[in-house]
């Protein structure tokens, strides 16, 4: 069991029964009444983020929750279907399972899966991935001086502004926190 007090960003816990992750916080010392902690929380199963009001002194359970660290297989019409690395146990989950994170799934990608009470719900990507871009806009003379992005497509389907200087082919360095173009990358 977790105290306002020891709340911190990516904590997990369960409140009512639904598996939570604080996203931010705040506590709140009115002049008259009890303290209290303003709480942002994410519902780890759907991705909805809403606000709990928790009072200072009560207690909120711990989420029983455990990342395995497995290999992404492939797609089909099951799912996407994953490897864990130590007993090749695998495991399927569907594309709303997965959100945006499916965009950027490479086969034998390794990544963390989130079990909440033996039930896969959800994937951690490593902080950066690199795709090959198969499409986009060719540059043109001049268009470097405003800076501008333009949209590319990625081996994985994933569509990402980048740089006017990026072509076909190019291998990009892509952050997966924001879905944002990080670098090119020499190869």
């Amino acid at each position: 069991m977790y105290a306002t007090n020891q709340f911190r960003k990516g904590l997990k816990i369960e409140i009512e029964g639904i598996p939570y992750e604080i996203v931010d916080f705040q506590h709140v010392s009115p002049g008259k009444g009890r303290a209290f902690t303003r709480t942002k929380v994410r519902n780890m199963l759907n991705q909805n983020v809403t606000e709990k009001t928790i009072t200072s002194g009560d207690k909120v359970d711990r989420a029983n929750t455990e990342d395995k660290e497995m290999q992404y297989l492939y797609r089909d019409a099951e799912g996407y279907h994953f490897m864990n690395q130590a007993n090749y146990d695998q495991v399927a989950l569907s594309s709303e399972t997965l959100g945006d994170t499916r965009d950027f799934l490479q086969e034998n990608l390794i990544i963390n899966v989130l079990y909440y009470n033996e039930r896969p719900i959800g994937v951690t990507l490593p902080t950066f991935v690199q795709l090959k871009v198969v499409e986009t806009d060719p540059a043109f003379k001049g268009d470097t001086v405003t800076g501008g992005t333009k949209p590319a497509k990625l081996e994985t389907g994933a569509v990402i502004q980048v740089p006017f200087h990026i072509k076909e082919g190019d291998v990009l360095k892509v952050d997966t926190r924001d879905y944002s173009y990080s670098e090119k990358v020499n190869k």
